[in-house]
């Protein structure tokens, strides 16, 4: 595997034991470093690279790592590497399109800590954090909570309460966000720039929280997979552009690609039923029914509304699936 550099972090951002009520190495030592190899010919190679790094958190004494699913979509080998610089293979135990947890499994002992689950639900806004990547206090940030709100990605993607932080971690795929008890209440997503009025935007993080693991996580070490209905998904990668909704990508031979959805047009209706946002958009098209349903669509383009029926897929059928090990 190639080297990654890590961006460094600034030493006033960096948190101290001194400022916490829990054992800060401890706690960050249950931070590991992931490397994931993919295959060329993996669906998700062209867009998010063939060779991945990022962070997980051990949640387990069997060496069961929590991180973001994106890290190992469709992975033919994955690495870890504990605080001690010690690295050993890891197995893909699952990863869940709708939260975007991925769950991996140490296969050697790294005796190292587990990092114990918190709530979500439990953090304000203004709280203090501290946002961990792998290599302890030097890639740990100090960090707080500016905001939960509902989140939609351009991939088909929707949160209902996602966790916003500020400052932004240089690595936050796969980071642990850490509450004022030392617990794991969410998992580092993306960069995002968060608007403050006619101020320069903010530098910050999109957590995934752990609230929605629990629900789902006895299924995902089970199965490999929750056991509920595919959603529909068509492959129109669309955002949000002055009050409209512009079709800025399509997934070659997807679904909107065939049905002849074309970049630049402008997303009017689904299903008979006008959408506004990328949440509406993406909740509208989730009504309509299971993945294989066709989805109504209408979109400006031109000078004039086209109506179009997308047969729909589920996701999961493209990408290859975790090899047991």
């Amino acid at each position: 595997m190639p080297e990654f550099s890590e961006p460094e972090i600034q030493e006033s951002h960096k948190p101290r034991s001194k400022d916490v009520s829990y054992d800060l190495e401890r706690a960050l030592s249950s931070v590991v470093s992931i490397r994931t190899k993919i295959p060329e010919d993996a669906f998700t190679a062209s867009i998010l690279g063939t060779e991945r790094a990022g962070n997980g958190v051990i949640i387990d004494e069997t060496g069961l790592i929590l991180t973001i699913g994106y890290l190992i979509t469709e992975a033919e080998t994955v690495w870890i590497m504990g605080a001690d610089g010690r690295a050993c293979p890891g197995h893909i135990v699952a990863y869940d399109q709708e939260t975007g947890f991925g769950l991996v499994q140490a296969l050697e002992n790294m005796g190292l800590p587990a990092l114990p689950i918190g709530s979500s639900g439990d953090i304000r806004v203004g709280e203090s954090v501290v946002i961990a990547g792998y290599g302890g206090r030097e890639h740990a940030c100090k960090a707080q909570i500016v905001a939960k709100r509902e989140f939609a990605g351009y991939w088909e993607y929707v949160l209902d309460e996602a966790i916003f932080t500020a400052p932004a971690h240089p690595s936050w795929g796969g980071a642990a966000l850490i509450d004022a008890d030392g617990r794991l209440a969410g998992i580092g997503s993306l960069f995002v720039q968060l608007p403050r009025g006619e101020d320069k935007p903010l530098d910050g993080n999109m957590i995934v929280p752990i609230d929605i693991l629990i629900p789902i996580m006895n299924q995902l070490m089970k199965f490999g997979k929750v056991d509920r209905p595919p959603r529909p998904w068509l492959g129109m990668y669309t955002a949000e552009a002055e009050d409209e909704l512009v079709v800025v990508g399509l997934a070659e031979d997807g679904p909107a690609y065939d049905a002849g959805v074309e970049i630049g047009d402008r997303v009017l209706e689904v299903n008979g039923e006008p959408v506004i946002t990328l949440v509406d958009m993406f909740r509208q098209i989730w009504r309509v029914g299971d993945a294989g349903v066709q989805v109504p669509l209408t979109v400006w383009r031109d000078d004039g509304a086209i109506s179009l029926g997308v047969p729909s897929i589920d996701r999961t059928s493209l990408l290859k699936k975790p090899q047991l090990h």
